[in-house]
């Protein structure tokens, strides 16, 4: 009898541990009782007012969608250009449903050519309510200021929630694989279409520039186009595309 009280307490506890994870992996509110034995636990997640909006918005968690990927929200840190936390309590990276299935396409072709490697997510929907933050942060003249971040009045690709900014990592550790400069680095060792300079001026090496053609091909394949300033950065429509298919993000 002993045995079998075990076994059914064990069966329950997974039960309940399996719609926990299901649920909370969606990024919806859990209100629920989870009775195990005599004893009741209530387990609540909080959606912070910001991740509410982009939820409502129709956009998707990038990690629901692809199972096995890392997120590292810079802009939830201060590991980012401003040296400001700007997302507060949003960890979760979420973008368009369409462009999330995108992502998934390049995923699928780096798990294929390279297993041992996955995607580590920096940025994805950047609300236009945080744009404007950063554009008013930002300690550089109005006109100077679009070199750095879209005007919020305008509006970039991350605020309609068809831009990605992403690295490769290790699968089994998360462990960014070095691309020469760190996210969010503004200078010429960042630039794709100067990476034959920088590599003869000896500011970035052959390996770097192999790990950027990876990340660009494999990105390739799922529909993606990279810019020439930033190699994190990846665009799945063009800013006409996204105005005419997407509402921006406030």
């Amino acid at each position: 009898m002993k045995n079998l009280s075990y076994i059914i307490f064990l069966l329950i506890f997974l039960a309940c541990e399996s719609k926990i994870n299901e649920q909370t992996s969606n990024g919806v509110e859990i209100d629920d009782l989870v009775a195990i034995g005599d004893e009741q636990f209530k387990i609540k997640y909080e959606v912070s007012e910001l991740e509410q909006k982009i939820i409502d918005a129709g956009l998707v968690d990038v990690e629901v969608v692809i199972p096995g990927i890392f997120v590292d929200l810079k802009y939830s840190t201060t590991d980012n250009f401003f040296g400001k936390d700007v997302y507060g309590d949003l960890t979760r990276c979420y973008v368009q449903p369409e462009v999330a299935e995108m992502l998934k396409k390049a995923h699928e072709k780096l798990k294929e050519e390279y297993p041992d490697l996955t995607f580590l997510v920096y940025d994805g929907v950047r609300p236009q309510s945080v744009q404007q933050i950063l554009w008013d942060e930002l300690d550089k003249p109005d006109s100077v200021k679009p070199l750095y971040v879209a005007d919020p009045k305008v509006g970039g690709l991350h605020n309609f929630g068809v831009a990605v900014d992403l690295t490769l990592a290790k699968q089994v550790t998360g462990e960014a694989l070095d691309m020469g400069t760190p996210f969010d680095f503004f200078g010429y060792p960042a630039y794709p279409e100067r990476e034959a300079q920088m590599l003869l001026e000896g500011n970035i090496t052959k390996e770097h520039i192999l790990n950027r053609e990876i990340l660009r091909k494999v990105m390739a394949h799922g529909g993606f186009t990279g810019i020439g300033s930033e190699w994190w950065h990846f665009n799945a429509f063009s800013r006409k595309e996204a105005g005419e298919k997407f509402e921006m993000v406030k």
